[in-house]
């Protein structure tokens, strides 16, 4: 059962239109492809904000770590002082406490 040649011809037409069919963009594939570069921009300007407020927001706790490194710095000075106070009065209570010592001995030894 050979083909005539109108059948092929047919064949050959419906081959071409369902290739061409399947190459072509749909109707509505540019508008979709306009509208996702559009989305894609959108998007890549937000990621820029939001990197821009994520530098800024480093930025900010830097400055706030260097707010806290000076107060350490100044309690580190207070405790120095407080320090210092402490080994001042622990040497006048122990000179304080010998000198007593002694006077108590010396009256209790000298006084009848």
């Amino acid at each position: 059962m050979a083909l005539a040649e109108e059948d092929l011809d047919q064949i050959r037409r419906l081959i071409r239109e369902e290739v061409q069919a399947q190459t072509a963009p749909p109707q509505g594939w540019v508008r979709y492809d306009l509208e996702l570069r559009e989305r894609m921009v959108r998007v890549e300007e937000e990621l820029k904000h939001q990197r821009e407020l994520m530098e800024q927001g480093f930025r900010l706790m830097e400055k706030r770590f260097e707010q806290i490194d000076k107060r350490f710095e100044q309690v580190d000075k207070r405790f120095e002082q407080l320090t210092n106070r402490i080994d001042r009065f622990m040497r006048w209570s122990f000179a304080l406490t010998l000198t007593v010592g002694g006077l108590v001995v010396a009256a209790i030894k000298y006084l009848p």
